[in-house]
């Protein structure tokens, strides 16, 4: 290849995950926004949060059930028609999601349908698109890619403005059709799938992740199956920590933060800053995460586990809202370390499963985290209705990334893929 050729697919690269980036940011937008849309919808209709968290339980478990089918398509079809689909299922759902009357319509519209968009765009589609692009810095492409998941959470303060403007009904048509003009022409104009002339080489500037011979017999001598991973210890292991920290701890962060703000005290939009602030924090520990490419994987993810605790630790002493400074300090630890954790779990798990299955085997590792994540928003709302506090979901949450941690570790990706 020439060297004007390598430096056209050098530029192309970087456009591509740009666009992953926008496209994550804003399709998960819609969907995060359920922390915001969720109070008022429960006020508007008088249902229970039980009840009504369902529409984000269901939304998750679709998403993760139809994640391992999503990577196989990329495998074998168009990434750009693929995620192009996705795009104009989520965005007509949500616009759809303005004329519900009743709960099994959320269930089918935000539940179902706008999951089943969310699955075609979400982090095993474009982690198969774009990691192919870079051969060497996994750890920086799901960094940006879940900094785009990151700066969705952001967004809670622009719909609770809308909602409180507009009202959520005409909030949900404003967010659809802005969502589908931003994204659907970036989609069709630059999703494309890595030329098979880049090859193996290694990407400039940065370092060479290495296998040494014993462990690349076991680990790297053969491609790895969708079937042959699911053999290995390591990969349930991961798969366990995405149920815990992706699935239980983000998911009940996610949907019932701003509630429990509020239920302390703050006002809806104090609530909804507190909620961005997270987002914030987030998008910084995900780019941070990228250093894992130099340092190692549990390296950052154990100062991630490390930061979320003390952030749910901080959760435990707010009692009212006299003392904003701890809801801002919450956000900031729990949001940063909430960040970090998953794009170096990505990483690894394309570290150690990297090959013509990856599409399949990372979407098995989604419908992990969907799993968790589709019974935490129920229970959580459950338990609330129960005891009228949230003080044994705070309990799940601990629980929920203390075993993360201890699972990574023992899963432990740094003994079968080295970094220099």
């Amino acid at each position: 290849m020439s060297e004007t050729a390598k430096n056209h697919m050098s530029r192309r690269r970087w456009v591509v995950l740009g666009v992953g980036f926008v496209v994550m940011a804003s399709g998960f937008a819609l969907r995060n926004g359920f922390s915001v849309f969720y109070p008022a919808i429960v006020d508007d209709f008088g249902w229970t949060r039980g009840d009504t968290a369902v529409m984000f339980s269901l939304s998750i478990l679709v998403y993760g059930l139809l994640s391992p089918f999503v990577g196989g398509l990329i495998d074998r079809f168009r990434p750009r028609l693929v995620v192009s689909t996705g795009l104009v299922v989520l965005c007509g759902s949500i616009v759809c999601c303005a004329y519900a009357t009743a709960q099994w319509q959320f269930y089918l519209l935000f539940g179902v349908a706008a999951a089943a968009g969310v699955s075609m765009i979400g982090v095993a589609p474009m982690g198969a698109i774009i990691t192919p692009w870079f051969r060497r810095n996994r750890g920086l492409v799901f960094a940006v890619l879940a900094g785009g998941f990151g700066v969705s959470l952001v967004s809670a303060t622009l719909v609770q403005y809308l909602i409180s403007t507009y009202g959520w009904q005409r909030s949900f048509i404003i967010a659809g059709v802005a969502v589908a003009a931003m994204t659907l022409p970036l989609a069709l104009l630059f999703i494309r799938r890595a030329p098979t002339s880049l090859g193996p080489a290694r990407d400039a500037g940065t370092r060479t992740v290495v296998h040494d011979a014993p462990k690349a017999a076991g680990w790297h001598a053969t491609g790895w199956t969708f079937r042959r991973a699911m053999k290995t210890s390591q990969f349930w292991m991961l798969w366990l920590v995405g149920f815990c920290q992706i699935g239980l701890a983000e998911k009940v962060a996610i949907a019932h933060q701003v509630y429990f703000f509020r239920d302390v005290g703050y006002s809806p939009i104090a609530a909804a800053a507190v909620y961005s602030v997270f987002g914030v924090t987030f998008v910084a520990g995900t780019l941070t995460s990228a250093l894992s490419d130099r340092v190692g994987r549990e390296r950052m993810f154990v100062p991630g586990c490390v930061s979320a605790i003390a952030g749910v630790g901080i959760l435990f002493c707010i009692g009212d809202a006299h003392a904003p400074w701890m809801a801002y300090l919450f956000a900031v630890l729990f949001g940063a370390g909430m960040g970090l954790m998953p794009p170096v779990l990505f990483a690894a798990i394309a570290d150690l499963f990297h090959g013509s299955s990856y599409g399949a085997i990372q979407g098995m590792v989604v419908l992990g985290m969907s799993v968790g994540g589709a019974l935490s928003p129920w229970l959580a709302g459950h338990m609330h209705d129960v005891s009228g506090t949230y003080d044994s979901t705070l309990v799940l949450l601990l629980g929920a990334i203390v075993a993360s941690g201890v699972l990574f570790l023992r899963a432990g990706p740094g003994r079968h893929v080295s970094v220099r």
